[in-house]
């Protein structure tokens, strides 16, 4: 890959509450090419939100510690001042929430809530901005524009908000856009809606998007590399080809074992993970993982690095002491469904 728009490095992130320090990001790498789709997956609680909201300076606080670097074409965002993270928010780098009900005001038309992010950054008069409006949620798909500019947020459906959140992070053409869960609650034809929008725009733009999301599909559909998140930790990393046809943690494993396989018959039972993610106030020593994991021994009571297990794949680290072999003999179960059961 070129120099990266942006790359995270080592990137941590504590929370000090009543119940002790959450660790919710611990240590994790990233970087997002030109045009690039970047699929951070993982469970609920994992650290993916914590990460892109943290990126958007949106978890400082007098209870959070943050270290490490993001840098955004060379400028490092968590050490930025917050009058220069405001004039970045929008222009360079923008979010779409996972909740666009929830992330839009309902007492604002739709239109006044898109053009107040442009004047924020841009001095254009009245009929530019609501130009501008009409030309981006045009851009986004929304049928009757011109109607749909003066309506309130609870007058559209699901979908149609969605693609107004869209509509909004792209107005005033950022080059990086964070998309956190942006087709959950949507039906699949909806969903296939936003992602043919996202895929149009990186090609037409060169926009490069960093996709948080716990949808296996939505990443195989739209991702050009994809990072597994686990208790805060990246425990797999590579391009989307790589982690499906070889994926090489078991975390990873059982996640590709929860999508039932068209092409072949269908399980008595999908596999599963069993037990839960461990408190990220008191994490396990050692490999995170490894009190859910079959496959655990002796090795496992110390923290694996993030390496690659095959060096003539330098791209494609995992966090996980059992070798290349071992890896590849352990994930096959029965018929052949990648999961997460120990083999007899």
């Amino acid at each position: 890959m070129s120099v990266p728009m942006l790359a995270v490095d080592d990137l941590r992130v504590r929370f000090r509450t009543e119940d002790g320090v959450v660790r919710a990001v611990d240590g994790v790498s990233l970087e997002l090419g030109t045009g690039e789709v970047l699929a951070i997956v993982g469970e609920s609680g994992s650290g993916k939100s914590v990460t892109a909201l943290t990126l958007m300076g949106l978890t400082r606080g007098q209870n959070t510690e943050i270290e490490g670097a993001a840098r955004l074409h060379g400028e490092d965002l968590i050490t930025a001042p917050d009058d220069r993270l405001r004039r970045i928010r929008g222009a360079e780098l923008s979010i779409v929430f996972q909740d666009p009900l929830s992330a839009l005001n309902p007492v604002y038309r739709v239109g006044r809530q898109i053009a107040e992010q442009i004047l924020a950054h841009e001095d254009l008069d009245r009929d530019q901005v609501r130009g501008r409006v009409l030309e981006m949620l045009k851009r986004v798909g929304i049928p009757q524009a011109e109607t749909r500019i003066d309506a309130y947020p609870h007058e559209l459906s699901g979908g149609m908000r969605q693609r107004v959140m869209i509509a909004m992070a792209l107005s005033c053409k950022p080059k990086v856009l964070i998309a956190d869960e942006p087709t959950t609650a949507l039906d699949v034809t909806i969903q296939a809606q936003i992602l043919d929008l996202l895929r149009g725009l990186k090609e037409q733009t060169g926009l490069g998007v960093v996709l948080v999301t716990h949808d296996l599909g939505v990443v195989a559909e739209i991702a050009d590399r994809v990072a597994v998140m686990y208790a805060g930790r990246i425990v797999e990393q590579g391009t989307v080809a790589e982690v499906f046809a070889d994926p090489r943690h078991p975390y990873t494993w059982g996640l590709l074992g929860s999508i039932t396989r068209v092409d072949r018959p269908r399980p008595a039972r999908l596999p599963s993970i069993a037990g839960a993610p461990p408190s990220l106030t008191d994490p396990p020593a050692g490999c995170t993982f490894a009190p859910r994991c079959p496959h655990r021994f002796e090795a496992c009571a110390t923290e694996p690095p993030l390496a690659p297990a095959d060096p003539a794949q330098p791209e494609h680290p995992d966090r996980c002491v059992l070798t290349l072999a071992q890896k590849r003999d352990l994930r096959v179960v029965g018929d052949g469904q990648i999961g997460l059961e120990a083999r007899t």
